[in-house]
């Protein structure tokens, strides 16, 4: 379908640098891995090579969110853990369910998804809930049908600092919803269309770690979109197609205070090129999470 640009007459080089500027996130919050597995597959990389669903460690899986829990924890960042759903197996990656933003009053605020599949947007309510006892405003798109979907920060990404939003579409989120988007958050949006089915969500293949510069694999991208990124920022970290892809899942990747990347372990090109551009890679291990295709980035919910 093409880039579009919503919210905004043109796009430039200085459309990041012209927009309104918001504050960085003060803390994320978890869903505790309660109820994971893996029991149908909702993306390429939750089949092994026999073509089946893969066998998750219960235990592993708890000792690695843990670990990732702690790592935000000594950035200094808050973090809040909210409940599990039974019968939720998903809703471990609690970037998908909500998109938070501050409204025009400056409070904290969420926008509520309307997710693809039937198992997962039975999360979303829940959520919703956890959010309002912890104090967020929350708001909801038009009626759940297949051109209103939205899979919050799976698909749609704060440029840190900037009220301005790259927005993925294609396999879960429907292009068209970014026009309602922008006019609730009040911010611009460029939407780019994937075009490779192991990139589902745009946090799959681009993270965007500052207001300048982005992590992103060239192999996910329209060539149109791949231009619009490179008109929007200035450096354009390239990621392997070999790390992008599962097992090293490189750029679902986070940088939560602009310096430090929290990213999965063994992806050893994407680190080098992290520090040569004056970034502090921060390795750990998610593998146990990548077997249903998420990272770092799916596992947290940043907060304003």
């Amino acid at each position: 379908m093409g880039r579009h640009l919503f919210g905004k007459e043109s796009l430039d080089r200085h459309s990041i640098q012209k927009a309104a500027t918001m504050p960085m996130p003060r803390g994320v919050f978890f869903v505790k891995p309660d109820y994971f597995d893996v029991d149908h597959a909702l993306n390429p990389h939750m089949l092994d090579a026999d073509g089946k669903p893969h066998k998750i460690s219960k235990s592993l899986a708890d000792e690695q969110w843990q670990a990732l829990k702690e790592v935000y924890q000594g950035l200094g960042l808050q973090t809040k853990v909210l409940a599990a759903k039974q019968g939720c197996p998903d809703m471990v990656f609690c970037a998908n369910q909500s998109f938070p933003y501050l409204d025009q009053q400056g409070r904290p605020s969420a926008l509520m998804s309307n997710m693809a599949d039937d198992t997962r947007h039975a999360e979303v309510e829940s959520i919703a809930d956890s959010l309002k006892n912890l104090g967020f405003q929350t708001s909801y798109l038009p009626e759940r049908t297949p051109t209103t979907l939205l899979e919050g920060m799976g698909d749609a990404l704060w440029v840190p600092g900037k009220r301005f939003i790259c927005g993925g579409y294609g396999f879960r989120t429907h292009a068209s919803i970014y026009e309602s988007v922008s006019r609730l958050v009040d911010a611009p949006i460029l939407a780019l269309e994937l075009k490779n089915p192991k990139f589902y969500h745009l946090d799959t293949c681009l993270s965007i770690l500052n207001e300048t510069t982005i992590l992103a694999c060239r192999e996910a991208f329209q060539d149109s979109d791949w231009q619009a990124l490179e008109t929007v920022f200035d450096q354009i970290i390239m990621v392997p197609l070999v790390e992008a892809d599962s097992p090293g899942f490189a750029c679902n990747a986070h940088c939560p205070d602009g310096k430090h990347v929290i990213l999965q372990q063994g992806n050893p090109e994407t680190e080098r090129l992290l520090e040569l551009a004056g970034f502090t890679p921060i390795p750990l291990d998610t593998s146990e999470f990548i077997k249903s295709g998420g990272s770092v980035f799916c596992m947290k919910q940043i907060y304003f």
